[in-house]
């Protein structure tokens, strides 16, 4: 429905990036050895089909399958929904959420690959909390290896596998993990050592860029008079927007430390309580709003990550992602003013703080000793999705 939807020949974003990989790839060249990937070569799983479609209808076939990774994250939401045996009316709350987001976040929502990694999480937990830990951790391997970021749902699904099925159970999942991310990558490490390792480490030395909260903080105070910020538009290996100076890179280094801090302390938490269906859910929300609320590079389309744990979680959690996915949309078209350290970086503070609160809201769902009830029936006449009658 928004520009660059689904029936929208605009493109927005990275969609032509993807397409010159793929036909890098088809006039055969390697990538990482013969041309610059800054994406992990998991991500090539979604990359490469839409050239089958021909070059003047890779927009359209991209948008399509990125469109059915969200009809398959949004099957697999409902399914989690179910097997938390939440009432009919927040299940259908909760999934309508995922289904209109697109239109929250606007254009960005079809024109990059973020549905992809994104799929793949939401698989690993509804495979995990059917039994089938091995296949998770498959897919959280597969996952990884596309994007990175699932990494940090490492720890809380191998701690539930560990709890709920043992040792070796465990070990044998996490080798699937470790067997699934070297077939993905191995072929690539050892063809270009050297370039896969640049493209990483591209991903890794990225600088403050403006619409992280540390960047959007010197921002704001740059709008106020109270320090003087620079921008520099970045070309090289990874493009992006950052600020620059000793201040810019102090804030970088303590985001990098709050990052990993968040994430440890999700899996302490985590590990200090239960392992109910509904506390995993919450951990997983927990590692990605951390993650993202301290990371140094935040772009609109990395909510796309978010969207499906947050439905797992409360109807606070709800409103306040909602509201984070429309601000997205507001500044989409006005980059420039952002860049520029204009009057929208307010909403893109707004933006950050708000993901801090589901960080936030996600922590102190942990923390809460759950029932054995603990999915309120939200009308008294209801039963349970999943009780029997």
């Amino acid at each position: 429905m928004p520009d660059g939807g689904l029936f929208r020949a605009a493109r927005f974003r990275d969609v032509h990036l993807y397409q010159g990989f793929a036909d890098a790839v088809f006039d055969g060249r390697v990538p990482y050895r013969d041309f610059f990937l800054e994406y992990p070569p998991g991500a090539l799983a979604v990359f490469l089909p839409p050239a089958a479609a021909g070059s003047g209808h890779y927009n359209a076939a991209f948008k399509t399958l990125m469109a059915l990774c969200g009809c398959a994250t949004l099957v697999l939401v409902a399914l989690l929904l179910v097997r938390l045996r939440v009432s009919v009316l927040r299940l259908w709350t909760a999934v309508l959420l995922v289904a209109l987001s697109p239109i929250a976040l606007g254009p960005i929502s079809l024109n990059t690959y973020d549905a992809w990694p994104a799929l793949l999480t939401v698989a690993a937990l509804v495979a995990v909390l059917s039994g089938r830990p091995t296949v998770a951790l498959a897919l959280l391997g597969a996952a990884f290896a596309s994007k990175v970021y699932p990494v940090v749902l490492l720890p809380p699904a191998l701690a539930f596998v560990w709890r709920t099925g043992g040792r070796e159970v465990a070990l044998r999942a996490l080798g699937a993990f470790a067997a699934t991310v070297a077939v993905i990558v191995t072929p690539f490490l050892a063809l270009a050592p050297h370039g896969l390792g640049e493209s990483f480490r591209a991903q890794a030395a990225r600088s403050l860029q403006v619409e992280s909260l540390g960047g959007a903080l010197l921002a704001a105070a740059n709008w106020l008079g109270w320090y003087t910020a620079t921008v520099v538009h970045r070309t090289g290996r990874a493009i992006s927007y950052d600020l620059t100076g000793s201040l810019p890179r102090a804030f970088a280094v303590a985001s990098s430390v709050a990052q990993v801090l968040a994430v440890v302390t999700v899996a302490w938490l985590y590990a200090r309580g239960g392992d109910q269906p509904r506390r995993l859910a919450t951990s997983f929300a927990a590692a990605v709003a951390g993650f993202l609320a301290f990371t140094r590079f935040f772009s609109p389309q990395y909510l796309v990550w978010l969207i499906p744990f947050i439905a797992l979680l409360g109807p606070v959690a709800w409103v306040v992602s909602a509201v984070a996915l429309v601000l997205a949309q507001v500044w989409f078209f006005h980059y420039a003013g952002v860049f520029a350290l204009g009057g929208y970086v307010w909403l893109v503070l707004l933006r950050d703080v708000l993901v801090v609160m589901l960080f936030g809201v996600a922590l102190l769902g942990l923390r809460r000793r759950p029932a054995e009830d603990e999915d309120a029936v939200l009308l008294e006449d209801e039963p349970p999705l999943g009780t029997p009658s």
